[in-house]
């Protein structure tokens, strides 16, 4: 497909009479990299879920790869757009196991499957595990895994149905430095590959950035305080407004970061 795959218009998302999500205006285009920051309750995994159509926006439009939320199944929709986020993990059955989860992807099931899966598909699941270095986990249960092992195999699980859209919820959140650099490196490749679908990654921190992406959009209270192009969008005063400090901003021509002034 050409264009956009996500656009949101007037998107709000509202609570217990509080607002999570504040008028939101966004769109990504097929090619785009793009990584959402801001800190706690900014409205960061309200406005990542309903670009997965997971939740349903109590107003404005939102358009999911050339389709409009609302006018169309969005369980036919569902199985296109690749999303890892912990409201996923928290579903997972512990005896599951890694290759489980990734192949029941393909099904629409989170987890073991009481029918016999093809040889495809063993062979697609041992591929994306591989690619993110956990086919040796395969056959080990999900509650056996470390941290860093259930992101990568969540991500492996996000990409075995091959979506036109890949949304990662804070990938590197509760990883090691050693965790989190070699997620961000693997990230950093899926960027640089024409191949891959639209990214989004939703994060706390700059650093977490991974390179090659192309876009930022900052949010703060449920509004976006800006979005655009990272060498745009990713200036002291933007990230200042978005994390309420003063910040110093750097880009080494790979990685992003930032550090109170």
């Amino acid at each position: 497909m050409n264009g956009h795959v996500l656009r949101m218009s007037g998107v709000s998302v509202r609570r217990d009479g509080a607002y999570l999500l504040n008028g939101a205006e966004w769109s990504v285009e097929e090619d785009e990299r793009w990584a959402v920051i801001g800190p706690n309750g900014a409205g960061k995994t309200t406005l990542l879920s309903v670009a997965a159509t997971q939740l349903f926006p109590t107003t404005g439009e939102v358009e999911v790869l050339g389709e409009r939320v609302g006018e169309v199944d969005v369980f036919e929709l569902r199985p296109l757009v690749g999303f890892a986020s912990a409201a996923v993990a928290n579903q997972i059955s512990g005896s599951s196991t890694a290759l489980d989860l990734v192949i029941s992807a393909s099904y629409g099931y989170l987890g073991s499957f009481t029918e016999e899966y093809g040889t495809p598909d063993y062979g697609r699941a041992r591929a994306v595990l591989g690619h993110w270095g956990v086919a040796h986990l395969a056959e080990r249960r999900y509650e056996t895994l470390s941290e860093g092992e259930r992101k990568r195999v969540l991500i492996a699980r996000s990409l075995m149905a091959d979506p036109e859209l890949l949304l990662l919820d804070e990938p590197a959140a509760g990883l090691d430095l050693g965790g989190r650099e070699d997620l961000v490196r693997r990230l950093g490749l899926l960027a640089g590959n024409v191949n891959a679908p639209a990214l989004v990654i939703v994060s706390h921190h700059v650093e977490e950035i991974p390179p090659g992406f192309t876009h930022v959009l900052m949010m703060r209270e449920g509004r976006v305080v800006a979005a655009g192009p990272a060498e745009q969008v990713m200036t002291a005063d933007n990230l200042g407004e978005t994390f309420g400090l003063p910040l110093k901003v750097e880009f080494d021509g790979e990685r992003w970061s930032a550090k109170a002034v």
